[in-house]
């Protein structure tokens, strides 16, 4: 896993007035989510108005459900957020531990707006904490024969010897 430096934006306990930019934010994210319902309706029309198409369709999303259900992330990979959202509404909630800022809307879990834009964020700390490698997981170490020991024992003598003769000379 890399090393990450969280991001804070503003401080969500504290007052926060909007600004323009949240503003224009919330707007985009509305026109983003509206044009995506509007597509989806219109696909799952021609779906329904189809029954080969429709047949497919339940395929590949029994098939997308079955992946996604068989990874679960670790909670020490998941990082927790503290969230002030365009609504006003304080929240938490969390991403994966690579990304240093929480996602850019979620679904305002007290009134309902969706999307709402987070406009304030600061970390909370991981979900979990890491395992700890017992002693059984940790690698045997490689066992070695005395002959590989005693030729080891060789070279390091000879270049032992090498370098106290280059010594001499210098």
């Amino acid at each position: 896993m890399r090393e990450v430096e969280y991001k804070s934006h503003g401080v969500p306990l504290e007052d926060y007035q909007l600004t323009r930019r949240d503003h224009q934010w919330q707007k985009e994210l509305e026109g983003i989510c509206d044009l995506a319902s509007r597509r989806v309706d219109e696909h799952m029309a021609e779906v329904r108005a189809n029954p080969e198409m429709a047949e497919r369709q339940r395929e590949h999303l029994e098939e997308v459900c079955r992946l996604m259900l068989s990874f679960k992330t670790p909670e020490f990979m998941i990082i927790r957020w503290r969230v002030r959202l365009y609504c006003g509404h304080i929240a938490e909630t969390s991403r994966h531990s690579e990304n240093a800022k929480p996602s850019r809307k979620i679904r305002c879990p007290e009134c309902g707006k969706n999307p709402s834009t987070i406009v304030a964020f600061e970390p909370l700390g991981l979900a979990g904490e890491p395992p700890t490698p017992s002693k059984a997981e940790l690698p045997a170490p490689a066992r070695r024969t005395r002959a590989d020991l005693e030729r080891r024992v060789a070279a390091l003598e000879k270049e032992n010897q090498l370098l106290r003769t280059e010594r001499g000379r210098g």
